[in-house]
């Protein structure tokens, strides 16, 4: 009679130095997501389509029940950063500019969402007028990637948001709303980050892909955070 190998430990890397945990059972691979099991995605956004995911891992704006808790629209820029809030009830408002980069940057965004009583996160992603992603939908890719590890600890979702076009609306609805001129560049991208918001409620969410980090583990803790707030 054959004796089974033991399960070699496969590195996964954390925050910090790699950390062996046992191999990545088949339920956990690759990036599909079924029967409330959140599976490994190579990818940090999961391709699968939206209602493959999980209830408690739906965007608020496509829950039948999204007026409890907030979401924070997030404007990533080269140097400056807008934030808006709302939760789809009333139009969202733009809240604050930041300028910070790197960790920093995201170390701030989670303290403002969880501050605003936010469960999520919606970050535009800039695109061509024909969908095409550009060079600054990787470099977007590539914060949303890093922001979603920490997102997901702390309980908070993240998803990535098509943003063509929402400057222009951004500016338009300053002139109409009696911005000033003079705040307008000062305060430009958090009107962004509200057209985002906008966007991504009026749509009812269905524009809205999820950002998995790869840790099984984290991906766990994420569900059921989410499901302990869907309860509330």
């Amino acid at each position: 009679m054959a004796v089974a190998k033991p399960m070699k430990p496969v590195p996964l890397l954390g925050a910090g130095e790699a950390t062996a945990f046992p191999r990545v059972p088949p339920w956990l691979r690759p990036c599909r997501i079924s029967a409330g099991i959140i599976r490994v995605s190579t990818p940090s956004t999961c391709r699968g389509g939206p209602d493959e995911l999980p209830a408690a891992l739906l965007p608020n704006a496509r829950r039948r029940r999204h007026g409890c808790w907030f979401s924070l629209g997030v404007d990533l820029g080269s140097t400056r950063t807008g934030i808006a809030v709302g939760r789809g009830i009333t139009l969202p408002r733009p809240l604050t500019v930041l300028n910070l980069r790197g960790q920093r940057l995201e170390l701030m965004l989670l303290d403002i969402a969880q501050k605003q009583e936010a469960d999520e996160l919606i970050v535009g992603l800039p695109v061509s007028a024909d969908g095409s992603e550009t060079a600054q939908s990787n470099k977007v890719r590539s914060v949303v990637g890093r922001l979603a590890v920490q997102a997901a600890d702390r309980g908070l979702r993240v998803y990535l948001q098509d943003e063509h076009g929402t400057s222009i609306d951004a500016l338009e609805f300053m002139i109409s709303s009696g911005v000033k001129r003079s705040a307008r560049d000062v305060k430009s991208d958090a009107y962004s980050a509200m057209m985002i918001l906008e966007r991504y409620f009026s749509s009812s969410g269905q524009g809205a892909k999820i950002v998995l980090p790869r840790q099984p583990e984290l991906q766990v803790k994420l569900l059921a955070q989410s499901r302990k707030d869907a309860e509330i």
